[in-house]
């Protein structure tokens, strides 16, 4: 009888960032399925003015010790210049987000930064709503921090495990009043939620 292989989520620290003096991990993630890697968000690969008030210390992907050509799909939970900098390091491949955040990327002014959200040889696949992406893995919309932010839902049997980007930027915002993001993800009653500023996944409380 051929058990299928778990569904793994791995962090990977990309940035050391700093808000108001107080030190805020990076983290992009990859999820292991038994047929793709995919990874969640892409981080920063240089400095920039735009992102010079959070004095970031970068370990980008592209050196570290990571098989960015093992990677066959790329999610971008919203395209906020920390979580789409390294967009450009998987050119070719396809890159998943909401149609409304990349508009807005495209559009709105001191957004983000357009030169790395439409690097060259960057691909998007824009998703309207939600998205059956892979068996096992769905792309949800989440807004709150951004219109157009989205989360990945893993099942993977029982409860599932949510890759959710800034869907909250500490456990703490989940208690605060809600977002349409956060109330989905309450909703979803899931057992872990990671966030992109966080060491550790959040653990709902369960009654």
């Amino acid at each position: 009888m051929n058990v299928p292989a778990p569904i793994t989520i791995t962090p990977i620290l990309v940035a050391d960032l700093f808000v108001e003096g107080e030190p805020m991990p990076l983290y992009v993630h990859v999820i292991n399925l038994p047929n793709a890697r995919v990874l969640v968000d892409t981080g920063m690969t240089e400095l920039h003015p735009f992102a010079a008030e959070l004095h970031p210390r970068l370990y980008p992907l592209s050196e570290q010790d990571f098989d960015l050509a093992g990677i066959d799909i790329v999610v971008n939970t919203h395209l906020h210049a920390d979580h789409c900098g390294g967009n450009h390091l998987f050119a070719g491949k396809p890159i998943y987000v909401q149609r409304r955040e990349l508009d807005d990327a495209r559009n709105k002014d001191g957004y983000t930064l357009r030169e790395w959200v439409d690097a060259p040889g960057v691909r998007y696949v824009p998703v309207d709503g939600e998205l059956d992406l892979l068996p096992g893995l769905r792309l949800v919309p989440a807004p709150g921090h951004s219109d157009g932010m989205q989360m990945v839902v893993v099942e993977n049997g029982g409860r599932p495990v949510i890759v959710g980007g800034d869907v909250a930027v500490w456990p703490g915002e989940f208690d605060e009043p809600p977002t349409e993001g956060r109330l989905r993800v309450l909703a979803l009653a899931p057992e872990l939620v990671w966030l992109s500023h966080e060491h550790e996944p959040w653990r709902p409380r369960s009654d």
